[in-house]
């Protein structure tokens, strides 16, 4: 797939590139903007704007392998969805697991509070609903938001990442209806390689970023003739 906007200068300047990929959702009625926190709030934040849709934050949480947190045996999401990638050779007893899954219950709990604050989350039901992260690896956190998004009956569920592991974009396919990846190099190794600028997004800068994607999709609306 084209890899001619790579490395990107940062996660913004990848978001107006995806926004470009996903320009024809533009004017869809009931349009929505999910982003995958904290990375994936910058580039949603740029798609949201282009597309004139509202920006809201969807919490995934990876379930790490007790004791060596690195290795991914699932994950779970808002809607008490959870989705388990057993790892080969190795078992979790009930007892871990239950102990890692309420600590990232409570993570998931505390972040959603921090980043939306009293309001609500925009209900996804009926709508076309943009899933956004900044690149897919494995596709593990993407998956498990996916698969609680559907359970909560959107009009039309679309996954978008700048930049993605050509085989997990594939493996997308059959949860979402449409899947745009804008580039998929090869090898693909990490998200990371293909940002010239990574930084880790920080809670403050997510919860500016959605304050300000809500004060400028409220004033479009107001503005738009009745």
């Amino acid at each position: 797939m084209r890899t001619e906007h790579l490395p990107y200068a940062d996660r913004r300047q990848a978001g107006r590139v995806l926004a470009d990929a996903l320009a024809h959702y533009r004017g869809h009625p009931n349009l929505l903007v999910l982003a995958l926190p904290r990375g994936g709030v910058p580039v949603a934040y740029e798609v949201a704007l282009a597309l004139e849709a509202p920006l809201d934050v969807f919490v995934v949480r990876k379930l790490g392998f007790p004791g060596h947190e690195e290795y991914a045996i699932g994950a779970i999401a808002s809607g008490e969805v959870r989705v388990m990638n057993p790892l080969p050779g190795m078992t979790v007893s009930p007892a871990a697991l239950a102990t890692v899954v309420q600590r990232e219950q409570a993570e998931l709990v505390r972040r959603e509070q921090l980043y939306r604050g009293e309001r609500p989350a925009i209900d996804p039901r009926g709508r076309t609903v943009i899933v956004v992260d900044d690149g897919l690896a494995t596709g593990a956190t993407m998956r498990a938001a996916l698969l609680a998004i559907r359970q909560q009956r959107p009009a039309q569920l679309v996954a978008g990442v700048p930049v993605g592991a050509a085989e997990s974009c594939a493996g997308l396919k059959d949860l979402a209806d449409d899947v745009v990846c804008t580039a998929t190099p090869e090898p693909f190794r990490a998200v990371g390689l293909w940002y010239r600028a990574f930084p880790q997004t920080s809670d403050d800068e997510v919860h500016t970023l959605l304050e300000d994607a809500r004060r400028i999709h409220a004033r479009s609306v107001h503005q738009q003739p009745h």
